[in-house]
């Protein structure tokens, strides 16, 4: 068995993605790949992306596969490394969600929810990819469908949100929301995000909406500075459909954007139809750490003075004598 060849006799390969822009993402890339071609382990790069990194493919030994179309990046790779911040993630996940191989993102960014590990772990990163040492995740998307005059025109998906808004700034967007398949209010507004448990630390939270543990099978949606009464960020069943129709006499065009990389112009009378998605999103997860953890550490929470169930239950057994 070759050095190449893992332990079922196969031969293995990692899909590696990199934000090739910044300086940062290409020396911790270069890094990368001396470490797992160095345990035998192909390398496959993008084009593009392998000529930013400057890299010579067969100067490496198992040479790196160079692949010229987004479409060949997955097939036969049992995972992706990507390097970068949440925006590198999220274009990870549209070149290799129909291959279904899972993502491991390293962290270059700011706040980070989608990535697992940061750039100065990397032999650990290392050896959980070598050893295969993680377990897969899998996240809930939503499948978007775009409607002129009863017309489908247009289809597409999401990971974090699929966002209805204005197209002009100085124009309100005339809404009106379904759930169900029922009439639920009509909004003048900036905007409307629908969005899944993922997306709920993203543009849902800067719109006011509730965060949501990944854990949660639900859908979100939150209207952005609606003028209506009723105008709530609100959490429906998984197996919803939700539905937003631009309203056909309002003055300003709309536009759908999905994880802020995909657009649809909306013109007046436009319907948006939102569901959860039949091709998850596939995360490796090197850490079984809790989600309240993730939110402590990437927002800088403060929890001085907490105690903590052991402490309560430690003073319980001594009579409550410090209580």
């Amino acid at each position: 068995m070759t050095g190449t060849e893992a332990d079922d006799g196969g031969v293995r390969r990692v899909l590696m993605l990199a934000h090739t822009g910044r300086e940062d993402a290409v020396a911790a890339a270069r890094a990368f790949i001396d470490a797992l071609t160095g345990h035998g382990i192909i390398v496959r790069l993008l084009a593009p992306e392998a000529a930013d990194l400057g890299v010579d493919a067969t100067s490496y030994d198992p040479a790196l596969e160079i692949v010229g179309t987004e479409q060949d990046a997955g097939p036969d790779c049992e995972a992706a490394l990507v390097l970068g911040g949440d925006g590198t993630i999220l274009r990870a996940a549209e070149i290799t969600r129909a291959s279904g191989i899972p993502l491991l993102g390293v962290n270059l960014g700011h706040v980070g929810f989608l990535a697992e590990a940061e750039y100065d772990d990397v032999e650990s990163i290392i050896d959980a990819l070598v050893h295969r040492r993680y377990t897969i995740e899998d996240r809930l998307t939503i499948d978007v469908s775009v409607y002129r005059d009863g017309e489908l025109v247009a289809r597409t998906w999401a990971l974090n949100e699929a966002s209805v808004e204005k197209a002009a700034r100085q124009r309100m967007l005339e809404v009106v929301v379904e759930i169900d398949g029922r009439p639920l209010s009509r909004w003048g507004c900036d905007g409307v995000v629908c969005a899944t448990p993922t997306g709920s630390t993203a543009y849902n939270f800067s719109a006011g909406g509730p965060v949501v543990w990944p854990g949660v099978e639900a859908l979100l949606m939150v209207p952005i500075s609606a003028h209506a009464l009723f105008a709530r960020p609100m959490v429906v069943a998984p197996t919803s459909v939700l539905a937003v129709e631009v309203l056909a006499r309002t003055e300003g065009t709309g536009v759908l954007w999905c994880d802020g990389r995909r657009t649809v112009d909306l013109p007046p009378g436009a319907r948006i139809e939102v569901c959860r998605g039949d091709t998850p999103v596939r995360l490796v997860r090197l850490h079984e750490a809790p989600f309240t953890d993730r939110l402590v550490a990437k927002f800088g929470l403060s929890v001085e003075g907490w105690r903590g169930a052991s402490d309560r239950r430690r003073r319980a057994g001594a009579g409550g004598r410090h209580a």
